[in-house]
């Protein structure tokens, strides 16, 4: 097994580092292993639809990248408090197995007295709660299994990143996550820090190896290339997205308004309005400017600021609609 030490947070990078070793690099050694972490992000799974599953306007406002992930699987939150494991291996198998890959984990776990077990699924859980979920794919004759280990990771942070933004909801969410779901540092008999935790865990699981690749200028210039095309675009990360029908319903000064909307791969296309509000533009108007909008919020003012709605319907604009819709 051949180590690849990776330095970069931008979660782009990091998962463009993956493909281009599984797509592109053919390194000797049958397994690679790389431990790495990320500025505050969402990852997405495959299937999923990333409009659905993430609070947009609160990872917007924060500052959180969203990316998807290459694998299935739900989606997590992580941040520099927490770490990721990669391990690449030459070969394809017929089914998912996660113990091949889960097994080193914990042994590197338990020997800092963490008592971490595998739930059968695809989680590790300390005591019954949750610390890391992983995932596996089969691409180009390589097997890819990637996991989280969430050692210091801001829970509060995660729950208003994949909740609607309510104050109740929140609070009910963080609660219910502080009984599921656990941090690797409130388990440890002596207190270590994140860069302390790697480095413990890179060494067990190499056992010692000190085989290693240094990723040179060329494979660099190659991982920006991929991470700027595929993970950073709007197209993968949200394009990707599977149809789905949504009703938005929003209550202003001058009446109420409803839209159901049908969304396939992140686009409007179909767009229907209902309500008691008061207008003197024909409403199709707003529907044929909203088909064709991404469905995220900048898109949709601008569709919306299209139809001129501030001369058609008394007492709504158009941030308010945008906010509704979106």
């Amino acid at each position: 097994m051949i180590y690849i030490e990776n330095d970069s947070t931008d979660p782009f990078f990091n998962f463009a580092l993956e493909y281009y070793l599984i797509t592109e690099k053919n390194l000797p050694e049958d397994q690679i292993f790389i431990f790495w972490r990320t500025e505050p992000t969402l990852m997405v799974g495959k299937y999923q639809n990333t409009i659905e599953e993430i609070n947009q306007n609160y990872a917007k406002e924060n500052g959180i990248k969203v990316v998807r992930r290459i694998t299935g699987g739900g989606t997590i939150y992580t941040d520099m408090g927490g770490w990721q494991f990669s391990f690449i291996t030459r070969g394809q198998s017929d089914t998912i197995d996660f113990s091949k890959y889960i097994s080193p984990v914990i042994e590197g776990l338990k020997k800092l007295d963490v008592p971490a077990e595998f739930n059968s699924r695809n989680d590790l859980v300390i005591q019954g709660k949750k610390f890391s979920g992983n995932a596996q794919c089969m691409l180009n004759g390589y097997t890819l299994h990637h996991g989280s280990l969430l050692f210091s990771t801001d829970f509060e942070q995660m729950v208003k990143c994949l909740t609607v933004d309510d104050y109740k909801i929140i609070s009910k969410g963080i609660k219910s996550v502080k009984e599921r779901v656990t941090n690797i540092s409130d388990h440890l008999t002596k207190p270590i820090d994140t860069d302390t935790f790697k480095k413990l865990m890179v060494d067990s699981i190499m056992q010692g190896s000190k085989e290693h690749y240094q990723l040179t200028d060329t494979d660099l210039a190659r991982i920006k290339a991929i991470a700027k095309e595929k993970f950073a675009s709007w197209e993968w990360n949200y394009g990707k997205s599977p149809k789905f029908n949504i009703t938005k319903t929003g209550r202003f000064d001058g009446g109420k308004m409803e839209f159901k909307l049908d969304v396939n791969k992140g686009k409007i296309t179909d767009c229907h309005i209902y309500g008691d509000f008061f207008g003197t533009m024909d409403i199709s108007v707003l529907s044929n400017a909203l088909i064709g909008a991404a469905y995220e919020k900048e898109s949709i003012k601008k569709a919306i600021a299209q139809s001129d709605i501030k001369q058609g319907f008394y007492n709504i604009n158009v941030d308010e609609l945008a906010d509704i819709i979106c």
